[in-house]
């Protein structure tokens, strides 16, 4: 006995795994405000280019000026200047939680 899908059957089959990973994709890559728990949060001063990049060695994710990453291995500063560098001023920034002080902002923005 052999199993066997006819043409239409297992284009449908296609149809329906391509649909499906693209949503899972979608909702793995869903930008800043949609995900919770992340470790960073930056405002920039201008909304960014790029949804997705890397800066301080982590990844961002942006929509607008609001950027969010998980955790890196540098300090909060590094990585709020590798973000400074790559999309411009930052309005605010957190780290875990923790808002950074104005003075470390203005340092982090090369001021």
């Amino acid at each position: 006995m052999t199993l066997s899908l006819s043409r239409s059957s297992r284009l449908s089959i296609f149809a329906m795994a391509f649909v499906y990973t693209g949503l899972t994709f979608g909702v793995a890559t869903t930008p800043v405000a949609a995900q919770s728990g992340a470790y960073y949060t930056a405002t920039l001063a201008q909304p960014a280019d790029d949804n997705r990049a890397v800066a301080g060695g982590v990844a961002w994710s942006c929509k607008g000026t609001m950027c969010v990453a998980n955790k890196g291995s540098s300090r909060p500063m590094r990585i709020c200047r590798g973000l400074s560098r790559e999309f411009g001023e930052i309005v605010n920034f957190t780290a875990k939680g923790k808002e950074l002080a104005g003075d470390k902002l203005a340092k982090c923005n090369g001021k």
